[in-house]
């Protein structure tokens, strides 16, 4: 996976999510209430309800919302049940997407994406049809300045990661999905600050775009992640704002 990198287009994603902070804050009551239920209501031994309660705290959700969220998970509230499903597909100018989405009614959904494809020049596949492109991997990324090459590098490698990647805005880290905590800890004990920990979708290949096919590409990430029941969108082509 060298070379291909998600910093670009997690750093979109987060710079969307602080222009939409009163609807994210939705889908993250909607992700901890997930995991909670999923993994139990501490964080310390559920890595899933970890990086749910980060991603809220990033979105500056306040705290009695996130703990509310929580109890809601871990008391086993039915009231609201969510399925996490995948959506995948292909955009304009073939651009592989993928689309993570906890969904209470996938009868709904399912053709509202479907939809939002259609209509922006993309085309919404079968189940696998895109995620055979891309690598599923946890992910953190520190910025240049941070730390030293070398201190990063025995940090994450001793706890886990598989790859580092550098660029001009720093370092891309990757390992299992599983591991993430551990690397995100050790990182921590280090004292070396980093933008964000996630478990994401990297394309194995980078799927080259003009410029005018890249903006609708952005328009239709825009679009899916408007949808209330979509918490993530991975592309296979670096995006900007349409």
């Amino acid at each position: 996976m060298a070379g291909h990198s998600a910093w670009k287009n997690i750093k979109h994603r987060k710079a969307a999510v602080d222009a939409k902070r009163g609807k994210i804050w939705s889908k993250c009551s909607r992700a901890i209430i997930v995991a909670a239920r999923t993994g139990g209501g501490d964080p310390k031994f559920n890595s899933s309800l970890r990086l749910a309660i980060d991603d809220a705290k990033a979105a500056n959700m306040p705290r009695d919302t996130i703990e509310k969220a929580v109890k809601k998970g871990a008391g086993g509230d039915d009231s609201e049940t969510f399925e996490a499903v995948r959506y995948e597909g292909y955009g304009p100018g073939g651009v592989a997407i993928i689309c993570e989405c906890l969904v209470a009614n996938v009868n709904k959904t399912a053709p509202e994406i479907r939809t939002l494809f259609d209509k922006n020049g993309g085309n919404m596949g079968v189940p696998g049809s895109v995620t055979f492109s891309f690598l599923h991997k946890g992910v953190v990324l520190v910025q240049a300045g941070a730390t030293t090459e070398e201190k990063l590098f025995d940090v994450v490698l001793g706890a886990g990661a598989e790859d580092v990647v550098g660029g001009e805005e720093g370092w891309q880290v990757t390992c299992a999905p599983a591991d993430l905590g551990k690397v995100r800890d050790a990182l921590e004990s280090a004292g070396i600050p980093f933008e964000g920990a996630e478990v994401s979708y990297i394309p194995t290949s980078t799927t080259e775009v003009d410029d005018a096919t890249r903006a609708r590409v952005a328009k239709l990430v825009a679009l899916l992640e408007e949808h209330d029941d979509v918490q993530k969108v991975h592309v296979s082509a670096e995006i900007h704002d349409a």
